[in-house]
């Protein structure tokens, strides 16, 4: 088994050393570089963003800077806003729904290490999906934690660390993120 196929089975894997995986991080960097250097209004924004994505990315609006380690693990519905400085370490799929809203400065970590140092040292990691369903909106500064699903309507408030699932229709705020208060 490839140490692709073990990211993408949510498997430890050799995320560090492993000569495809860096390959392929490495184009989506140069894409992500590409992207930020453009003008906000230059045209080939929208295709340099459908290449790091592989998809269609007519109906969301990404401000620069931003970062995907490999860009073709991250979808993203219809009508969604990405402020600007955000990162998606998308090992694992992250899902982002429809009419979402993302602060700038956000964080997407699919990626956990192992406690271990020695195993931690040899470049292992794992990956679990994220996804946040419909009608969404990160705050500025939100962190995401790997294998989170944030539900329909919520809103994660500023500063926000989301370690565990988020139900539909609630505000979160804190570190760790905790229910505040259901929305109605």
């Amino acid at each position: 088994m490839t140490e692709k196929e073990k990211m993408e089975q949510g498997r430890w894997y050799d995320a560090n050393y492993d000569i495809d995986l860096i390959k392929q991080r490495m184009h989506s960097y140069d894409l992500c570089f590409e992207y930020n250097q453009l003008k906000p209004s230059d045209p080939r924004k929208k295709d340099v963003l459908n290449l790091i994505l592989n998809a269609s990315c007519e109906h969301i609006e990404v401000l620069s800077p931003v970062t995907f380690d490999y860009g073709k693990n991250t979808t993203f519905g219809e009508n969604v806003f990405v402020n600007i400085n955000c990162y998606f370490m998308d090992g694992a799929k992250i899902t982002i729904g429809n009419n979402c809203f993302i602060g700038p400065s956000c964080g997407f970590y699919t990626a956990n290490h192992p406690l271990d140092p020695d195993k931690r040292n040899q470049g292992f990691e794992q990956a679990l999906p994220i996804k946040v369903k419909d009608n969404c909106w990160i705050g500025a500064n939100v962190s995401i934690m790997p294998g989170v699903t944030i539900g329909e309507n919520s809103v994660i408030a500023a500063g926000a660390v989301v370690t565990k699932d988020v139900p539909d229709n609630c505000l979160v705020a804190g570190i760790p993120a905790k229910i505040i208060k259901f929305i109605e």
